[in-house]
């Protein structure tokens, strides 16, 4: 077997086991989800009032557990297979940054819906998913590195769809302060972590032409 041969394989292998640890914190976060959904049907419980309810005490609790609550299988459904995409990208391509971008995420999103929410219980993961979608596409353009870009244009192609989410009224009994607010908190994301995590390589031929035009002569 050739030295190439190997090391294909031995690349092979790195980016499957990346792949597969991408995958577990999504995996594990949608299979609580899915645990909380089939408590609360086994023991008839409504877990609503651990969502959000802006501006009142009552719904502060929310900014940390709104996101396991969901209203019905559909809606628990509908929110599982994106949140598991995205998170997969997000803790594959940003590895480095993906647990505090997430918990940032998760916090902004939640204390903008408490604080500028309509007065009624939101909940669901959606505002996570927007802002994952955000991140994931803006931050791919503000680094402009190609494999980040094509990632962004994936994310449109996919879930370009998404964006009428964040505006009132087009669908019915859905919190689209959480979408719009999810999505505004992964463009703020995607600025302050800008220099943080994967940067476009700096080839070394570039850094020798650059080094040739400072020693040439003025």
């Amino acid at each position: 077997m050739s030295k190439s041969e190997i090391s294909t394989g031995a690349d092979k292998s790195f980016y499957l086991k990346k792949l597969k640890l991408s995958m577990l914190v999504p995996g594990i976060f949608v299979f609580l989800l899915w645990l909380v959904k089939a408590v609360e049907i086994l023991f008839d419980l409504d877990l609503t009032r651990l969502g959000i309810y802006p501006l009142e005490m009552k719904g502060l609790a929310g900014i940390l557990f709104s996101p396991f609550i969901h209203s019905g299988f559909k809606h628990l459904f509908n929110n599982s297979l994106p949140l598991f995409f995205l998170g997969t990208a997000f803790f594959y391509f940003y590895s480095e940054i993906a647990v505090k971008v997430s918990l940032w995420t998760w916090f902004l999103t939640g204390l903008s819906v408490w604080l500028a929410g309509r007065p009624s219980w939101h909940i669901g993961a959606s505002g996570l998913i927007y802002g994952f979608a955000s991140f994931l596409f803006f931050s791919g353009i503000i680094r402009k590195y190609f494999r980040l870009v094509a990632l962004s244009l994936l994310i449109v192609f996919i879930y370009g769809s998404m964006v009428w989410g964040i505006f009132p009224d087009v669908y019915e009994n859905v919190s689209w302060e959480s979408h719009m607010l999810g999505f505004i908190s992964g463009i703020i994301l995607a600025v302050v972590y800008r220099k943080e995590g994967p940067q476009e390589p700096v080839h070394e031929w570039l850094d020798e032409d650059e080094e040739e035009e400072k020693d040439k002569p003025d």
